[in-house]
């Protein structure tokens, strides 16, 4: 199962100084909880804001190389900071457009940028994947974002990780959206290669979220790498 941990600070407590530093330590505790990716989220700071918090989380986790942290639709952020990709709107920039910029970035000749791309549908991961995303975030499966975004269900998933492709070429689907340690299997079950969260890492030890998927997921901490993820 891969873990998508997607940040966000006002869930914290404290003022804003210290829901930073709780951030950045919850950014630490997933990366040495093994969490494979993790987003930053925090779409009202400045450009500034988020390049400084950029900046601090790639030196949180610097130590953890299987740990990889995208920011939310800035790519100019992502190669300031020299972070491992970036994680894109529905509506942003596709995915080959996005690498394009990467690549034409002297920062990143011989590195592999991570580009994720949040769906709504299982026609907008299809998309994505024509597109040349590497993974997409269908949401919300389990609970509705808005009256005009109602949750998607178990079925929905299922037809967007079961595209007319063979199952080794697919790119991976991860879930989100109301995932609790014991729905996530019913995401698996469904075809998800894994899940993405924010109150799932965000109010508990994420060692022991992240022990219980695993336990849940019937693998080695749950930790099965899909054949077609990214490395």
């Amino acid at each position: 199962m891969i873990l998508y941990y997607i940040s966000d600070r006002h869930g914290l407590v404290g003022d804003e100084a210290e829901q930073r530093a709780r951030l950045l330590a919850k950014i630490e505790e997933a990366a040495r909880a093994g969490v494979e990716y993790i987003q930053l989220r925090e779409r009202d700071l400045s450009g500034r804001e988020l390049e400084e918090l950029a900046q601090a989380a790639v030196e949180r986790i610097a130590g953890f190389p299987k740990t990889k942290l995208l920011i939310n639709s800035r790519i100019d952020i992502a190669i300031a900071v020299g972070a491992h990709g970036v994680h894109l709107r529905a509506d942003d920039m596709s995915g080959g457009d996005a690498r394009a910029v990467f690549d034409a970035s002297p920062g990143y000749q011989g590195r592999t940028p991570v580009i994720a791309v949040s769906c709504h549908s299982a026609e907008e991961v299809a998309m994505a994947e024509a597109q040349g995303a590497d993974f997409a975030v269908l949401a919300p499966i389990f609970e509705k974002q808005s009256d005009d975004r109602p949750a998607l269900g178990l079925k929905e998933l299922a037809r967007a990780c079961r595209r007319p492709a063979a199952a080794a070429s697919r790119m991976p689907v991860l879930a989100l959206g109301g995932i609790t340690v014991t729905n996530a299997a019913n995401c698996l079950a469904a075809g998800a290669a894994g899940v993405a969260a924010i109150r799932l890492f965000q109010s508990a030890e994420i060692a022991n979220v992240v022990q219980e998927l695993g336990g849940r997921a019937g693998g080695p901490q749950g930790h099965e790498r899909h054949p077609y993820w990214p490395h």
